[in-house]
């Protein structure tokens, strides 16, 4: 091919990916999904960082006053951006026993308030101190969530997870639980389903699901 006709081409080439790259960036960003329930996790057993004790169990927050507490000390920005801008009042969540012998949902709680500044991220004794952080512009949120209730049954992980390797493989609503899709998050949305379909398994005892299997 002669070299002004490669040159042409290659200028065409060049001008269709420039088209198509604007065509892309100027094509309107996808609403982010709505979350209305949760799940969050906190340490029921005792554990001491930096001389301050981390256990905060379900039991722990019906002991509180009006059986309310703040949420503080989360420091991953997406869990934070989730607290800050979708968490509402009135809101569900389930309480997950997490970093223990057997971790998994105990109870229900309610968002009571929305977010607010964590006073924690100022505190320099506090686990959750954050030096970059500053009263002006602070980095951290925290909401309050009042205690609703104890499951009629423990749901433990090693559950959830059977479930949620079940409907991967052949469909349900736990196919794409945060709780294994995101299992670092220590605030975790849930959708309608999937918190419906968890809510239900109280309802059930997984031995007699386990002798059915085995039949």
């Amino acid at each position: 091919m002669p070299h002004g006709k490669r040159k042409a081409k290659s200028e065409k080439s060049k001008l269709a990916k420039l088209a198509k790259l604007q065509k892309k960036k100027d094509a309107p960003k996808a609403a982010p999904k709505i979350f209305t329930k949760w799940l969050m996790k906190s340490e029921p057993e005792s554990r001491i960082e930096n001389g301050v004790e981390m256990k905060f169990s379900f039991d722990d927050l019906k002991k509180e006053p009006n059986e309310t507490t703040c949420w503080d000390g989360v420091r991953n920005y997406q869990a934070r951006n989730f607290m800050r801008d979708q968490m509402k009042v009135g809101q569900s969540a389930f309480y997950y026993h997490s970093n223990c012998k057997e971790p998994g949902i105990v109870g229900i709680t309610e968002i009571v308030k929305e977010g607010y500044v964590d006073h924690t991220q100022f505190d320099s004794e506090d686990p959750h101190f954050d030096k970059s952080s500053s009263k002006e512009d602070p980095k951290w949120i925290m909401v309050d969530v009042k205690y609703v209730r104890k499951l009629k049954r423990f749901i433990s992980l090693k559950e959830l997870k059977q479930i949620h390797l079940e409907h991967k493989t052949n469909g349900g609503p736990l196919e794409k639980l945060s709780l294994f899709t995101r299992a670092r998050l220590s605030v975790q949305p849930l959708t309608e389903d999937e918190f419906k379909f968890i809510l239900q398994l109280e309802e059930e005892d997984p031995d007699e699901e386990l002798k059915e299997e085995k039949s």
